[in-house]
């Protein structure tokens, strides 16, 4: 076929990620105002009232599977380790289905299962390698003086050293849980919608993260006071928060990475 020598010439894009439709695509994520980690979630709870039944029975369904597949011994939970992403894609997959006019259904859940599954999966291998790793960590740290304190015979002073253990045993896994929910965070969303290999994609969501520190705070900060309210009826309002929660993923990646 002849080459026409006055056409533009063209980018070789093999390798170059897609944008998912609506807006320009901001493929290394930008920053965004303080205040858009409350907007974030007033978007979620928009998108949750177009349709409200459906979203409670897509998370409960989410969770009924996932207690079913946890319920095997020792391999449930790797396979929930490595399916977690999988089934974010899914509702990332829902999310993006509303976005552009269509309705929510059960079967988006499964939608990881169907496209990209073998790079969601992978980054469900990092996820659960890293609490490996911070398990180990915190076993070297706390856990030997632990054991050296717990061996010898009770006492108030082994008591409160054994609780100050505990105590920076937690520190320490909270201090180190954070920058993996930094790269998993917006990982599936890359994936599912802007066909992102996967350590791309965890470093994207990494650097995006960092880029948004304050509007993750004060996003952390009204979770957390919603996640206490929710948990008083006998977790119930978890059937309405969890959805939220769910769509809000949605809501900050479309922020952090799209204009217009």
């Amino acid at each position: 076929m002849a080459t026409d020598p006055y056409a533009a010439p063209r980018a070789r894009v093999a390798d170059v990620p897609t944008a998912a439709p609506g807006g320009d695509f901001v493929p290394e994520g930008q920053a965004v105002a303080a205040g858009n980690g409350w907007q974030w979630i007033l978007d979620a709870w928009e998108v949750f009232k177009r349709q409200p039944g459906m979203w409670i029975a897509l998370i409960v369904v989410f969770f009924v599977v996932f207690f079913l597949i946890s319920l095997v011994p020792i391999v449930g939970s790797l396979a929930a380790a490595l399916l977690g992403p999988v089934f974010a894609g899914g509702v990332i997959a829902g999310c993006q289905a509303v976005r552009d006019g269509g309705e929510l259904e059960i079967g988006h859940l499964f939608a990881g299962f169907k496209a990209n599954t073998g790079k969601l999966v992978m980054i469900g291998v990092f996820n659960l390698l890293a609490w490996i790793v911070i398990g180990v960590v915190i076993m070297v740290l706390v856990g030997g003086s632990m054991f050296a304190m717990m061996s010898g015979e009770p006492s108030a002073a082994r008591g409160v050293a054994s609780m100050m253990s505990m105590l920076l045993g937690i520190l320490i896994a909270l201090a180190l849980s954070v920058p993996v929910y930094m790269a998993i965070w917006f990982a599936p969303s890359l994936v599912m919608l802007n066909d992102f290999d996967p350590i791309p994609a965890l470093k994207t969501s990494f650097a995006a993260c960092l880029k948004n520190i304050v509007p993750f705070l004060l996003y952390g900060v009204i979770l957390f006071a919603a996640a206490i309210v929710a948990s008083i009826p006998f977790g119930l309002g978890w059937l309405v928060l969890g959805p939220v929660l769910a769509i809000s993923i949605f809501t900050a990646y479309r922020d952090v990475f799209y204009v217009g």
